[in-house]
Formats: structure tokens, sequence, C-alpha cells
């Protein structure tokens, strides 16, 4: 139960004025009278309005939906307990390890700020993408305006868009691993109804992945060379790395080139024009 009448509006209060605007990869700009985050920082972050912020910091809402939670958490980089603290005080049921987890550890949020130069996400271990950098955005497109579903890899590989067949090039080793990829989830989160959903509807549409699937194969999905189809730059082959955070099982995924090269010059121009959209 909360301790407060509300407990929902004095939580979120708190947690934003103890969050660094450096730690969340903003720039502390003018005078600043908030402790840390101000409230159109916090909401842009978490993709809400500064109008419903404001009601659920004063109590006029108190039942958030669990994305729009899931979302503030990630924003505030909250840890585990204080998860799921946010969750009792919005109503909810706090996560449980039985179903694919989507909490980012404020250390990863951290990593994935800094590291500026690089587009760099973090996927949850059925493939939905959960957050990501400014670069992440230049190189493939701002997914903040899509629905959730529709930034899963899976989903985007085996039945793609349009627009995501015209910037991702077919590869048959990347199929193969993240199929392998997604076997051990089912492995791992047995009880979890959305990860079984996402490979049901997938093999219904995909001859392709029910081949793999069938196969039997398992294994996490660790590196890989991609080539990416870019409106401005043209063509990039980039070596993509996948590293699992160790007691989270969430894949941070960074692309780099190697230095001198042609894909390096492009990355450094969708880096420079990635800084001039984050500060204007």
């Amino acid at each position: 139960m909360p301790i407060t009448e509300n407990d929902l509006g004095a939580l979120l209060r708190a947690w934003r004025d103890r969050c660094s605007p450096a730690d969340v990869g903003l720039a502390a700009y003018g005078r600043r009278r908030a402790r840390g985050l101000r409230r159109e920082e916090l909401a842009g972050l978490a993709g809400v309005s500064v109008d419903y912020l404001v009601r659920l910091e004063q109590g006029r809402s108190r039942r958030p939906s669990a994305p729009i939670v899931a979302a503030l958490s990630r924003a505030l980089q909250l840890d585990e307990q204080e998860n799921a603290v946010l969750h009792q005080a919005a109503g909810l049921q706090a996560p449980s390890g039985r179903v694919v987890p989507v909490h980012v550890p404020p250390g990863v949020q951290r990593l994935v700020a800094r590291m500026a130069d690089y587009p760099v996400a973090v996927y949850a271990a059925d493939w939905t993408l959960i957050t990501w950098n400014a670069m992440w955005s230049a190189l493939s497109g701002d997914p903040a305006g899509r629905p959730v579903s529709d930034r899963n890899v899976i989903r985007a590989t085996f039945c793609p868009a349009p627009e995501w067949a015209a910037t991702h090039a077919p590869d048959e080793g990347i199929e193969r691993a993240l199929v392998a990829d997604l076997r051990q989830a089912v492995t791992a989160y047995p009880e979890d109804d959305n990860l079984r959903t996402l490979i049901a509807e997938v093999a219904e549409s995909s001859p392709r992945f029910r081949e793999l699937w069938a196969s039997g194969a398992a294994g996490r999905h660790v590196s890989s060379r991609k080539t990416v189809r870019h409106r401005l730059v043209g063509e990039l082959t980039l070596d993509c790395d996948v590293l699992t955070v160790p007691g989270s099982d969430l894949r941070i995924t960074v692309y780099t080139a190697a230095a001198g090269g042609a894909d390096a010059e492009r990355l450094e121009f969708l880096r420079v024009g990635a800084v001039h959209a984050v500060t204007d």
C-alpha cells in the first residue's frame, strides 16, 4: 500500500530531483531552478506529455499504464527495487522473473547515453527495442514514434515493412542467429505470453522463420557485420556487437566501423547531425 495519499507523485518528484541531466545524455543549459531534471526533460525522455506528468506528480492521475510506468522507470534510471516500488505506487504488479525483463539498470542507461559517438541500443530478450541513443536514431530512424510492436527485430526481419526492407539488407547469418537467440529466450521465459504470441504470429507469416525455428538451434547472438542503407549517406557496412547484461538478460547492441574508412566517415557525418539534433 502507498504510504501517503499521493505516494506516486512524491516518488516521481523525488527521483526527478536526484537525476542528473548528464546521466541521461542531456546538456545542462541555462539557469536551472530544478535540482535534477525539469518536468519537460523527464516527459520527453519517457515519451509522455508534460501535462500528464504534472497530473501524476500532483495526484490528479494515479493509475498510469504499465508501459508508461516502465518508461518513467527507465527515464529516472531506477534500480530493480525502486522499479518495484514505482509499480506498487501505481497500483501495478511488479515485474516477475518469469517473463522477459525490460528494466534497464541505471549503469546501462548511463553507458548508452555517454557512448554518443556510436549507435547504441538496448533490446529485451525477445528482441524488442527498449532504449537507444541519438546516434541510433540518426542511423536507423527515430523509433520513438512507432508502436512498441513495430520495434521488434524478429518481426522486422521476417515480416519486414517496406521502410525496413529498404534500409536493411537481408542476411542469412543474422537470421539464423536471431532465431537461435529467440529459442533460448523461450527456454528461459516459458510463461511469457507476449513471447509466445510473437513466435506464433511470425511463424504464421514467414516460411523462412518456420524453417529456422524447426531446426531447433539455440544460442546467443553475439556479433555480425551488417549493411544498412541510409537515405543521406548511402550504404554502411558496420560491425554489430551484441553484449549481454549479466543478471538482466538485456542485449546492448553497438555499431562501429574501423577508423579511416568510408564507413567511419559516413558514421561521423551522422554523428555531427545527431549532435545538432540534440542541441538545437
